[in-house]
């Protein structure tokens, strides 16, 4: 990698780590909206939506994430699940999972089209609904995750290319 693209990758990693700081603190609204809720694109949510919900349409984005599902072991070792349906009228991509701590998904993209991973992200086409975690399709795996709340829900702090960061709150369930 040239020097240029390391400088490009520090950049974005400054940026994630930025965002990530209110979640590590446990920055949270007390009085979730149970009836899930639209939110302007890059403003800090945690707590804002129906755990494992949330839906953004402005600035041009049109998404809603559905299922949101953490599976867990003791470790904190596991997968999320979840479903993103893009509306926007754009390709968009998946550009980075965060949990708690700074903590980071990894992502893995299915094998070709919509699904597939690139340097963008993981590529979720206009007018499609694409499902993290089915088989064949892309996946985000999770390592030593902590931060887990009493209410056995997990803070996400989920990076798109066009809508921007988006914070929800995953449900958990025991891998």
């Amino acid at each position: 990698m040239n020097a240029n693209g390391v400088r490009a990758r520090t950049a974005v990693v400054a940026v994630v780590v930025a965002a990530l700081v209110p979640l590590a603190a446990g920055c949270s609204r007390s009085e979730p909206d149970t009836a899930g809720s639209t939110v302007p694109t890059g403003q800090a949510t945690e707590g804002a939506s129906t755990p494992g919900r949330m839906t953004v349409q402005e600035n041009g984005a049109d998404l809603a994430i559905t299922d949101a599902v953490a599976h867990l072991d003791g470790k904190g070792d596991g997968r999320l699940t979840l479903k993103v349906r893009n509306l926007d009228g754009v390709p968009e991509h998946l550009a980075m999972v965060g949990v708690p701590d700074g903590g980071r998904g990894t992502l893995v993209g299915g094998k070709h089209g919509n699904g597939s991973i690139s340097t963008a992200g993981i590529l979720v086409e206009n007018g499609t609904t694409l499902d993290f975690g089915a088989p064949g399709g892309p996946q985000i795996l999770l390592n030593g995750v902590q931060g887990v709340t009493s209410a056995h829900t997990l803070p996400l702090a989920v990076q798109f290319g066009v809508a921007g960061m988006i914070h929800l709150q995953a449900r958990v369930s025991a891998s």
